[in-house]
């Protein structure tokens, strides 16, 4: 502070007096010095007060700063050096710190009453290093030491960033040094608070932080259950990026260091940006996954592979590299998965992918907030609310997204398995169940009709018009007429019937008894009737003419297989000539 009283050595103890003079003397003269070259620096410098009521106290321009280039000097050294440059401290907190130098802070706490017990605090939980130097009665120098590479269990206030005890007095000013190294520059604020205005704001962080690692653990326990019970490695992939994104927050937070390796600090120096890459890789992998890349495109596929390998080598390399390389490899990385991820997004939607668009509406925040934090990294913005919880939000709304697009793949892909193991029951054209599956439900019908003693009757269906439709109307009219067929019988039959395609153009139907033969015979009337009924959309001429013979079972047809093969043998029996539709078959004999 260019004060050459500020040294470790002690006055001669020759009498207690003198020694009592010297002190006084000595503590006179060094706040009117200090006090005329604050003076000298500006003359409308903020000054430093400590009010409870305008918490928190920022430092403003009330200090000065300097950085030692060689990041070599004790704080010693700087006291006593009064050719040092120093420069009012920034408003905006953007200091040109680079690897292997220290940013040195000057302040001084002016009297106040010490009623409340003081804290400086730097919100930034990824400080390398912090050094609060107080300048004591016997004019030692003592030392507050805090940051990643010291455990926090022995930070003088165990927290999840720096906070370094104020000691102060009400009968003269304390003087301080505040020693910064870190290998992202420095842009983070300091400020002032007091111990009951930590404890309030950590109670309202503790509770947003509580929601938000139990939605991540949410997300670890829902990906697990769902790779048992629905074998989907999506789901695994998902609990492995919920997992990772949990820890991620909890190193960018500082609770990871607080509660889970307070006594691994070259760990915890580290964990912020292994943990992030680990996090990328993942929710790359799962990505991909959800918009089945590795069926769309094997070249995609590959180059997503290939940038998970090269960011498990990157995670080795920043274990082993000193702090300065780690962002310069960093960077580049957290800027090619983001747009990775858009690129395959935007790639999968223009070709129809269902879900493309939503993941990527998805994954344009998290790009966005890391585009913020990598700007706040190169020293381009200062730390603030939004570029340091701009990431939390963005993965707070991401991972539940990325959730719900899961849990609707699901539906669709048990939907597409059903149609699949189906199609050797349904007709797929039509959705009627095909003959077998008919020829089964009959044999029921039949023995359930004679345990019960009563009459259900069979119908078999053929559309005889289908040439005369493709002449008159054209082949689309003529491929639709089955399709029309269909949904007229689907309409005639009541929930306990059954309708069945036999082939391109014969049906057959189930009707449930019991009903009487003068009721049965109802029914091919009435399936004619509706087959003439205009279609919506196709001219009025184009209607299905057909022709229908019926059975009573088990009167007229003992087996399934015998009534269907006579009900066949009737239609076929008849001339191409005849303008009768309904025929009866015989009965057994």
């Amino acid at each position: 502070m260019g004060l050459r009283r500020l040294s470790t050595t002690h006055p001669a103890d020759t009498s207690a007096v003198l020694t009592a003079a010297l002190h006084r003397c000595w503590r006179a003269c060094a706040c009117a010095l200090l006090l005329a070259l604050a003076g000298q620096v500006a003359l409308a410098r903020t000054v430093l007060e400590f009010d409870p009521a305008q918490q928190p106290v920022a430092l403003a321009d009330w200090g000065d700063y300097w950085i030692d280039p060689t990041a070599q000097k004790t704080v010693q050294d700087i006291a006593a050096d009064a050719a040092l440059p120093w420069q009012p401290t920034l408003a905006r907190n953007i200091y040109p710190l680079q690897p292997q130098q220290a940013l040195w802070i000057r302040f001084t706490v002016p009297p106040a009453p010490d009623a409340e017990r003081w804290l400086l605090e730097i919100p930034y939980p990824a400080m390398d290093r912090a050094s609060l130097y107080t300048l004591d009665r016997a004019y030692v120098w003592r030392e507050q030491r805090s940051g990643d590479l010291t455990p926090v269990n022995q930070w003088p206030t165990p927290h999840r960033h720096p906070l370094l005890v104020v000691n102060f007095n009400a009968e003269e000013p304390t003087h301080y040094m505040l020693r910064l190294e870190n290998v992202q520059g420095f842009s983070a604020p300091i400020r002032f608070v007091s111990s009951a205005y930590v404890l309030r704001g950590e109670q309202q962080v503790s509770l947003f932080l509580g929601v938000y690692f139990g939605l991540a653990l949410l997300g670890l326990v829902v990906g697990l259950a769902g790779m048992v019970l629905l074998r989907d490695r999506a789901y695994l992939y998902y609990a492995v990026c919920s997992a990772l994104v949990g820890l991620t927050q909890a190193a960018i937070t500082g609770v990871a260091a607080l509660h889970l390796w307070p006594d691994w600090p070259q760990w915890a120096d580290r964990s912020l940006v292994v943990l992030g890459v680990w996090m990328l890789m993942a929710l790359l992998i799962l990505n991909a996954t959800i918009v089945s890349l590795a069926q769309r495109s094997r070249p995609l596929h590959r180059l997503i592979w290939a940038v998970v390998l090269g960011g498990a080598a990157l995670s080795a390399a920043l274990l082993l590299t000193d702090s300065e390389l780690r962002i310069a490899l960093v960077v580049p990385y957290l800027v090619l998965v983001p747009v990775l991820m858009l690129v395959v997004n935007l790639w999968a939607w223009r070709r129809g992918d269902r879900f493309g668009g939503w993941l990527l509406l998805a994954a344009a925040p998290l790009a966005i907030s890391l585009a913020l934090a990598i700007g706040r990294y190169l020293q381009w913005l200062p730390l603030s609310f939004v570029t340091e919880q701009a990431v939390l939000a963005s993965m707070a709304l991401q991972m539940p997204a990325m959730l719900a697009v899961l849990v609707l793949r699901s539906q669709h892909r048990r939907e597409n398995t059903r149609r699949i193991q189906g199609l050797d029951r349904v007709d797929p054209s039509t959705g009627l169940i095909n003959e077998s599956v008919f020829a089964e439900r009959l044999s029921r019908m039949i023995a359930r009709s004679e345990r019960l003693r009563h009459q259900g009757a069979v119908l078999m269906i053929d559309l005889v018009n289908s040439e005369q439709i493709q002449r008159d109307f054209g082949r689309k009219a003529a491929q639709d007429l089955p399709l029309r067929v269909a949904e007229r019988l689907l309409s005639t039959a009541r929930d306990i019937d059954s309708a069945a395609r036999l082939s391109e153009h014969r049906f057959s139907m189930l009707v449930e008894g019991p009903f009487t033969a003068e009721e049965a015979a109802t029914l091919g009337p009435r399936i004619v009737a509706r087959c003439l009924m205009p279609y919506q959309g196709l001219p009025v001429d184009c209607v299905a003419q057909v022709r229908v013979a019926y059975a009573l079972v088990p009167r007229q047809g003992p087996t399934a297989e015998i009534a269907l093969a006579r009900l066949a043998q009737t239609l076929a029996g008849v001339s191409p000539q005849s303008k009768r539709a309904v025929f009866m078959m015989p009965d057994y004999k």
